[in-house]
């Protein structure tokens, strides 16, 4: 009886297996490629990295990686799940409650979850840090622990801060902010948060609170930030803090803080600052790119391509154009005109050189770069965002591997997680991505995913992207309202009928639709749907739609009919 209980375990062992074989290994630490290599799974592990020649035993896993490159799960070391990347996100940031009330809006953020998290695998981002949260997001973390076709979260609670912003207030277990003006009202926010187990605790450290200047403000409020920390490492956690300013990173530094969020964006850094991170060790997430997403929502000048429409939750997206039919006209107005003066034009050009600047002489200089999106601000949306994030890096003048390096190795350092996870290594968790191109010759390569392996269970990206038909739908009415042809005509069938309802056949094949919408894009820039209504029936979805067209309004009905997760036929009602 025991010999067959152990040939059983021996068995089981054999069956979860997996030999990747022949597969060219990314090492991201040492930046060298490792050819034809055999890497062995067990379960959720990486049990042997061998010379290729290794033998296979009979019944085990084999995927073949000749040709392909193997490397770590990619990590966002900064994301805000309380926070969806649409307009009605940031109540303090533009407050349109009165359209849409923030409990419906964190209401919707928290159903969606599930899904945000798919798309943020099927981006090849295995790990994802979200740098303050809500206590009710730390009780929802728990529920998705088992859940294997999304990524992994790290999560810190509210945001310990010395300013609270009105609209966030009194919301319980939602509320992202706790307030703390005193060392011992510190104290006490950390002792708070414990029982909901964070992963790390995140301080919002805003210094001219009191209109004394940043300066000023920084060194009063010190004495909480390093209370905070203290009371942290006292219960062995670790502290990030959102630190903007050259005086409140030095000062959180200085404090013993572990991990800085965000770039200093006030002064170009000195080389005695870049000692100090690199002697304290700490790990730096930059987030060049959160800025933008305000200031083209605000300044109604959105631009996604095809591919970030497609990585992106419709609805999020989509809200984003609300600011073009929203009767909130004066406060639109007033916004478009801010965002879009040439002062502030210019203003924001000069914060991204400062930024971009310290980023590359903190990262000559030996600091740890992590990279993150600070995705769910209102244009920075969740798992589509990562890709601007690397370009951004790239740009700023790190070269590819250490950019790969900061997406990868870099974000575990921040956790202290780095022995677990963040390198393709004999011990480590099988979080990995099969590439089908070479990733330190182009990161391109890193849309290039033959296959995601999450604790060690491998998925293509079109396992983890399945759509539903109103999210399709709302997909084909984004690409609409950008005007962008290629990513409109990606939501339809090859062979897409288009009717006049109720049986009128008007035209038929995508370079048909091609030859009809493509000169309205191109043509006309005052282009705008919005959905008045919606009714999904199974594989239909009935859209009632207001068209602006130049100077015209049009009002329709279409009914979408989706098959094979493409839309196949379009039928529009008659004008009456």
């Amino acid at each position: 009886m025991k010999r067959f209980a152990f040939l059983l375990l021996v068995s089981q062992w054999l069956t979860a297996q997996t030999y990747i074989t022949h597969v060219t290994v990314v090492d991201v630490e040492k930046h060298k490629l490792l050819p034809d290599r055999t890497v062995v799974l067990n379960g959720d592990r990486i049990a042997e990295i061998a010379t290729s020649g290794r033998k296979v035993p009979a019944g085990a896993k084999v995927i073949e990686g000749k040709g392909k490159f193997l490397m770590p799960g990619l990590v966002d070391a900064h994301v805000h799940f309380f926070q969806s990347g649409g307009l009605y996100t940031r109540p303090d940031a533009i407050d349109l409650r009165k359209r849409k009330s923030y409990e419906n809006e964190i209401a919707e953020v928290q159903a969606r979850m599930e899904n945000v998290l798919q798309r943020y695998l099927a981006n090849g981002i295995t790990t994802v840090v979200d740098p303050g949260a809500t206590y009710n997001f730390l009780d929802l973390k728990r529920k998705w622990a088992d859940k294997p076709l999304h990524s992994t979260v790290f999560m810190s609670g509210p945001l310990i801060t010395t300013y609270e912003p009105e609209p966030f207030k009194g919301l319980g277990g939602d509320e992202p902010f706790r307030l703390a003006l005193t060392p011992e009202e510190g104290r006490q926010m950390v002792r708070e948060q414990l029982p909901h187990h964070p992963d790390f605790i995140k301080i919002w450290y805003i210094a001219d609170v009191d209109g004394t200047g940043a300066e000023a403000g920084a060194r009063k409020y010190q004495p909480v930030v390093q209370a905070i920390i203290e009371e942290a490492h006292a219960n062995h956690i670790r502290v990030a803090v959102h630190a903007t300013e050259r005086i409140t990173a030095q000062l959180a530094v200085e404090s013993g803080c572990d991990f800085l969020v965000h770039s200093i964006e006030d002064e170009e850094i000195s080389d005695s600052f870049v000692k100090l991170l690199k002697d304290k060790h700490i790990v730096l997430c930059p987030t060049l790119t959160v800025g933008d997403g305000y200031e083209n929502t605000f300044a109604q000048t959105l631009a996604f391509s095809q591919d970030e429409i497609a990585k992106s939750d419709p609805f999020a997206l989509g809200s984003l154009f609300d600011l073009r039919h929203l009767p909130d006209t004066a406060l639109i107005k007033g916004y478009q005109n801010y965002f879009r003066d040439a002062k502030q034009l210019e203003k924001s050009k000069k914060q991204r050189g400062i930024m971009a600047r310290n980023l590359k002489k903190l990262a000559d200089g030996g600091v740890q770069i992590a990279t993150g999106t600070d995705a769910g601000n209102i244009g920075t949306l969740h798992a589509a965002s990562y890709r601007a994030e690397l370009r951004r890096m790239q740009e700023a003048g790190l070269s590819n591997w250490a950019i790969l390096e900061a997406s990868t190795r870099n974000g575990a350092m921040a956790l202290a997680k780095e022995t677990d996870f963040g390198t393709v290594a004999v011990g480590k968790r099988a979080n990995l991505l099969l590439l089908n191109a070479d990733p330190t010759q182009s990161l391109n390569a890193l849309d290039a995913i033959d296959l995601v392996f999450h604790n060690g269970l491998p998925s293509t990206v079109k396992d983890l992207t399945t759509e539903t038909p109103e999210e399709l739908v709302q997909r084909q009415v984004n690409a609409y309202n950008l005007r962008n042809i290629d990513a409109f005509l990606d939501t339809y069938s090859d062979d897409v009928e288009v009717y006049t309802f109720p049986n009128k056949l008007e035209f038929k094949g995508k370079d048909t639709m091609r030859s009809e919408y493509g000169p309205m894009f191109n043509q006309v820039p005052n282009l705008h749907c919005k959905i008045v209504n919606r009714i999904v029936d199974g594989n239909r979805v009935i859209d009632q739609e207001h068209v602006q067209f130049n100077d015209k309004t049009i009002d329709g009905t279409a009914i979408y009919v989706i098959e094979n997760g493409k839309i196949a036929k379009v039928y529009f009602l008659p004008r009456g």
